[in-house]
């Protein structure tokens, strides 16, 4: 009986000592686990380094990145991320009774030891290369002593303006430059950067772009919905000087100053706006009273000879404007109401030319007012259809303006034989100028030439939806019709 009883108390001594095998001294135990990852990217880092201290089991990170300590004794630690490349990172953790903490360390790269790369050394175009294009390919090469991946800025200036332009994020080394100013010496650089060191600099070149050619046509095709002004020249080539962003037309341009007037649409309204002949420096002229009629596309205005004024409609009234957008003066309002669709001022300034419609734009009369608004002449009245393309002759004593013989009239403004006229002046008479107009078609928006031995003008079919091409005409002279721009409108010829 005595022997059963030590028995028993033996049995029962091995099973307390089994049930506290986890726990030594009265210490608890918890499970700490994590990712390591680059910083930034987050992209896994395998066999990185990971322990305390205190100390606990050194363990390191699967091809996940990841890892795991067992059986970390319960307090308060400071874990330790390393990796060859990497700095190392510290992270506290507080490990709980029977608990997973969990840890991530971000691992920037090491730059100790990193060198910058090599300073960008560039190859085109040539320094001080002249008459390049508008677009412009920029190259050049540049190595890193790591071969690490490098990413390159283009630094852009011109010695026209003070703009500094910077290219950005470019990661092979060639860069495009597009819709360069015409006549202009850039200065170009490049910076390269391996994302570890203070980025490295190019010399500085440069080169200079084409002068801009001698384009004596304007003229506005359609892109998209909007409309769009180009410059084109004897040979057909052609440059587009507004954006397709906006919607531009009507360019008139006044040799003395040197600029194009046209009309942009500026939300709900049209307002008058001036550039250079390369289409830069836009300076809008009108703000208080916008152009305003009938039909913005059948609207027209004019310069003085010496470009410091422009007239244009507003509905009934005429408005002079200086060409800065200063001394807006109503100088003339229609005695019957009608809407003023067109105006042109004569080279002497002492006459205006208009035509007057009505809302719809018909039942249109000519006359010729002075610069003070007097109405002197009386070209043209009481006739049926469409009439427009008012333009002096250089002396004033003609006026050149188109006139829909047919008569007809509808709400879509729709034109059927729409035919060239000239009227003289000093006798009264009004003729039309015979351009071999084929049937079916109509000419309109009517200009002299510069030498006004020609006419310049639009030609398409009168269902009005079809192409529309600008052609000129050699006055009196059989056989002399000829095409100079196709899927165009609106031109002007100085």
């Amino acid at each position: 009986m005595k022997n059963i009883l030590i028995k028993s108390g033996f049995v029962l001594l091995l099973l307390l000592l089994s049930c506290s095998e986890e726990k030594v001294d009265g210490e608890d135990f918890g499970t700490v686990t994590g990712r390591v990852v680059v910083a930034n990217t987050f992209e896994p880092l395998a066999n990185a380094k990971v322990f305390s201290n205190p100390t606990s089991s050194i363990v390191f990170t699967d091809e996940d990145g990841r890892f795991t300590v067992p059986k970390v004794v319960v307090g308060q630690y400071s874990f330790q991320a390393q990796k060859d490349g990497y700095l190392t990172k510290f992270e506290a953790a507080n490990v709980v009774n029977n608990s997973t903490t969990e840890i991530v360390f971000e691992l920037s790269v090491s730059t100790s030891g990193n060198r910058p790369p090599n300073a960008p050394t560039l190859t085109l175009p040539a320094d001080n290369a002249v008459n390049q294009n508008r677009q412009v390919v920029l190259t050049w090469t540049a190595t890193d002593p790591e071969q690490d991946s490098l990413s390159y800025e283009v630094i852009l200036r011109n010695d026209a303006t003070d703009d500094v332009v910077v290219y950005s994020d470019i990661s092979t080394p060639t860069f495009t430059l597009q819709n360069l100013a015409f006549g202009t010496k850039y200065f170009w650089q490049v910076s390269a950067s391996d994302g570890v060191n203070a980025p490295v600099m190019s010399a500085v070149r440069t080169f200079t772009t084409t002068s801009f050619p001698d384009t004596r046509f304007l003229f506005v095709k359609k892109l998209s919905e909007n409309n769009v002004i180009y410059a084109g020249d004897n040979s057909g080539n052609q440059i587009q000087l507004t954006s397709s962003e906006t919607n531009s037309w009507r360019p008139r341009k006044n040799n003395q100053s040197n600029k194009i007037a046209f009309i942009r649409s500026n939300g709900a309204q049209n307002h008058i706006y001036i550039m250079n002949p390369d289409g830069s420096g836009v300076f809008k002229v009108t703000n208080s009273v916008p152009v305003a009629g009938f039909n913005p596309e059948f609207i027209n205005f004019s310069w003085n000879t010496s470009g410091s004024q422009i007239i244009y409609p507003s509905f009934d009234k005429l408005y002079r404007i200086n060409s800065n957008g200063s001394g807006l003066t109503e100088i003339f309002h229609t005695p019957n109401g009608k809407f003023i669709s067109e105006c042109d001022w004569s080279y002497d300034g002492s006459k205006i030319a208009l035509k007057v419609n009505d809302a719809s734009g018909y039942n249109a009369e000519i006359y010729v007012i002075t610069s003070e608004g007097s109405i002197t002449d009386l070209v043209i009245s009481g006739v049926n259809g469409a009439v427009g393309s008012l333009n002096f002759s250089i002396t004033g004593q003609k006026l050149l303006f188109t006139r829909d013989i047919s008569g007809f009239e509808n709400p879509d403004y729709r034109q059927l034989d729409t035919r060239i006229f000239q009227h003289t002046f000093s006798t009264n008479t009004t003729a039309e100028i015979n351009t071999e107009k084929p049937a079916g078609t109509v000419d309109i928006d009517a200009r002299y030439s510069p030498n006004e031995a020609e006419v310049i003008f639009v030609n398409t079919s009168n269902d009005f939806i079809s192409v529309r091409n600008i052609q000129k005409y050699l006055i009196g002279i059989v056989a002399s019709r000829t095409t100079l721009f196709t899927n165009a409108s609106m031109p002007d010829w100085e």
